[in-house]
């Protein structure tokens, strides 16, 4: 009986409450803080996980929300800042990188709503292509606030001039990992917070 209400407690917990999501979510090794605070705002770990090709973990990636949402429609809506956290997994080409969030966007995106992010696209590509390399371990976040833009952030720093102000840009990104076309599908149900067996 004791171990039934514990599980219920859990299940509810996982519905939303805020026991579950205490302390701090580890996916292959990387911590995930549960909160965090951007231009004012607490905001609350949506879910994390792991981007794979075939087998192979290629970075980590956890979504930061105002308050939980389970589809992309509610995260798109979802009022506030937003943190999009990637940490890397293994070396790869910065260039590679940015020509992959580029591709990503693409596909993903309304042709009239990538239209409107060009301007954003050109430059996250750019400090991309004049970064040679991100190395495992680095991590860089990209932050939207409502009003201002959004800023890019390499193991903590910025590292753009000015934010990127069309609003458009940080939606059609979210896309990369969480429209029809994700670059995991596995990723996209961990971002957004949908629980499914762990790969191995």
């Amino acid at each position: 009986m004791r171990a039934y209400i514990v599980a219920a407690l859990l299940a509810v917990g996982n519905l939303g409450g805020e026991a579950a999501w205490a302390q701090a979510v580890e996916v292959a090794n990387v911590k995930y803080e549960p909160t965090l605070d951007l231009a004012g705002q607490k905001l609350v770990l949506n879910g994390a996980g792991v981007r794979y090709k075939f087998v192979v973990k290629v970075y980590t990636a956890g979504l930061y929300l105002t308050h939980k949402a389970g589809t992309t429609a509610e995260v798109l809506a979802a009022p506030g800042p937003k943190r999009i956290h990637i940490q890397m997994l293994r070396d790869i080409d910065g260039n590679e990188l940015g020509k992959l969030f580029t591709k990503g966007m693409e596909a993903n995106a309304p042709r009239e709503e990538f239209v409107k992010c060009i301007n954003g696209v050109l430059k996250l590509s750019e400090v991309f292509a004049s970064r040679k390399q991100l190395n495992s371990g680095d991590n860089f976040s990209v932050d939207y606030v409502p009003g201002v833009g959004s800023t890019l952030l390499l193991n903590g720093k910025t590292i753009m001039a000015d934010p990127i102000k069309e609003p458009e840009f940080f939606t059609a990104l979210l896309r990369i990992w969480l429209g029809d076309k994700p670059a995991d599908d596995s990723l996209k149900d961990a971002l957004l917070g949908i629980k499914r067996e762990r790969r191995r």
